[in-house]
């Protein structure tokens, strides 16, 4: 049965949030109290929170069929028949497309681009520039999203569309529409059309070429679908594919900024070895601790029982995998940047860590997130030095879980030369 929030839980959930300014902190205490299920009280948004590994089994894989992920929510206005938030055969057929685009074994011959791109966002760095790589991150991610599933190079053209991809980016992030559906929300319209032409244009200039290209904007083309379907695929794609690699590498700097020792021994270890073990251990950690999807929504179709109560049908629910990855009965010291826990030989139970969701609907783009990220951060360990300038940090829930107001770090440069 659902447990009552007692008047101390409340209170502390109110510091909570005071203290670390996200409903992140409140969620943590609700968990400490309650338990795996509870229940937002809020006037018009009373959801259901649910986290751990029977949760996020039942919610990916054993009862998936309960849930439906589309929803009467901004991103549903936006992504429209986007793969990400349409349900069934309409969702297989539409993953079933994109999958060759992404399958690992295409992997290997998007190094040299990750890093051609990499290398044109630093090229504008000098030595003592305090950068910000939450930025800087978006940058390199843009490119790399665009070259690599469209064959755009949109290096010339991210003065045009860095504001419209922002704005498309805080339409879809949590705010007061969560209880107000309707409140009015100007400023978005003239962005999002303008994001809008951009890709259509795209798409124009494809259909007007002779020579194919094995990209995934080829295959949707390919496959009959209409411009507008297409439209919904690459933006979905553009804003899941760029925003949650511009989140884990602007955290990975953070982190390491944060913890010099584990700086120190990275940059050892990139530059001596040939695949670093540390390196992936960050990564998993950064992940754990900071997982860019941290949540996922969802409508409940049919009554859902949990060990700790049910969510009855109709209800909006959320599977929380930031409580997951924190949750002191899985991890010891859950709260602490420990990359170590990674290390080989150790095992964590199944579904208990999850950043890239899991099942039939698990992240279509895992496999080349995580490659991007190794490259990308064993490319700019090796030339640059990162100076962390030690300001407060915050983990901010937007349509991914970002750091804010930023990363700043100085940077000076660590081998002038080499390009490789």
């Amino acid at each position: 049965m659902k447990k009552a929030i007692s008047p101390e839980a409340g209170r502390e959930a109110l510091r909570a949030l005071l203290t670390e300014g996200s409903p992140l902190g409140p969620l943590k205490v609700m968990a400490k109290h309650v338990g795996r299920l509870f229940q937002i009280p809020m006037p018009f948004f009373h959801p259901y929170i649910v986290f751990g590994p029977e949760a996020n089994r039942k919610v990916l894989v054993t009862e998936r069929n309960k849930v439906l992920w589309r929803n009467t929510d901004p991103v549903t206005d936006l992504l429209d028949r986007g793969v990400l938030i349409v349900d069934g055969e309409e969702h297989d057929h539409y993953r079933k497309l994109m999958e060759s685009s992404l399958h690992p074994s295409t992997l290997p011959g998007y190094t040299d681009m990750m890093i051609r791109h990499a290398d044109r966002v630093t090229s504008e760095w000098r030595d003592g520039d305090l950068v910000d790589m939450l930025v800087e991150s978006r940058k390199i991610a843009l490119l790399i999203i665009m070259d690599a599933l469209f064959s755009k190079d949109v290096w010339n053209d991210l003065p045009h569309i860095w504001t419209p991809i922002l704005k498309a980016i805080e339409y879809i992030s949590p705010g007061a529409w969560i209880i107000w559906r309707k409140i009015p929300r100007p400023g978005y319209r003239k962005p999002l059309r303008e994001l809008d032409a951009y890709l259509f244009g795209i798409i124009e200039e494809r259909r007007k070429e002779k020579e194919a290209k094995p990209d995934l904007l080829q295959h949707l083309m390919d496959a009959g679908l209409s411009d507008q379907v297409i439209r919904d695929q690459m933006l979905t794609m553009m804003i899941a594919g760029h925003d949650t690699s511009t989140a884990l590498l602007a955290w990975v700097f953070a982190l390491l900024g944060q913890h010099t020792d584990v700086h120190h021994r990275l940059v050892e270890e990139v530059n001596t070895l040939e695949k670093p073990l540390l390196l992936d251990q960050v990564i998993k950690e950064t992940l754990r601790l900071y997982p860019p999807i941290h949540i996922g929504n969802r409508r409940v179709a049919e009554d859902m029982e949990f060990a700790e109560g049910t969510v009855p049908a109709g209800e909006r629910m959320f599977y929380s995998i930031y409580l997951t990855h924190r949750d002191p009965s899985i991890w010891e010291d859950a709260e602490s940047f420990c990359p170590a826990r990674f290390a080989q030989g150790r095992k964590t139970p199944p579904f208990a860590y999850i950043p890239f969701g899991g099942g039939p609907r698990s992240c279509i783009g895992a496999a080349f997130g995580q490659a991007e990220a190794r490259i990308i951060i064993a490319y700019l360990l090796k030339r640059f030095n990162f100076e962390f300038t030690g300001h407060r940090i915050h983990a901010h829930m937007g349509a991914t879980l970002e750091p804010r107001p930023g990363v700043k770090m100085k940077v000076t440069r660590r081998i002038s030369n080499n390009r490789k």
